[in-house]
């Protein structure tokens, strides 16, 4: 697994959706209650970039069909078709660094 710098923690806003690229993979990050999660950025569905989304508490809505995720664990919440997971990834904080491991 490769360890990605995502950036400072002190850059990371409390419910805001960031996301970066890793070694060609698309990853969201966010800081929900003091707790950093990292999961897939792209919709299983039909490929949206789920940082242009929406987020309410730990659900994440798509912006293009609606479809919902849980951003801690990357499951699906809710859509009318089964969609595949998005993967989580772990996050690590290292000297105020925030890393994602892919």
């Amino acid at each position: 697994m490769a360890k990605v710098v995502v950036g400072k923690t002190a850059e990371i806003q409390e419910g805001k959706l960031e996301h970066i690229t890793a070694g060609g993979k698309e990853i969201l990050v966010t800081k929900l209650d003091g707790n950093y999660y990292a999961i897939d950025n792209i919709c299983t569905h039909a490929g949206a970039e789920l940082h242009e989304g929406e987020l309410k508490n730990s659900e994440l809505t798509c912006p293009w069909h609606g479809a919902k995720w849980d951003v801690k664990t990357g499951a699906l919440i809710s859509f009318p078709q089964k969609l595949k997971p998005l993967q989580s990834h772990k996050v690590v904080v290292e000297n105020e660094t925030l890393y994602v491991e892919t």
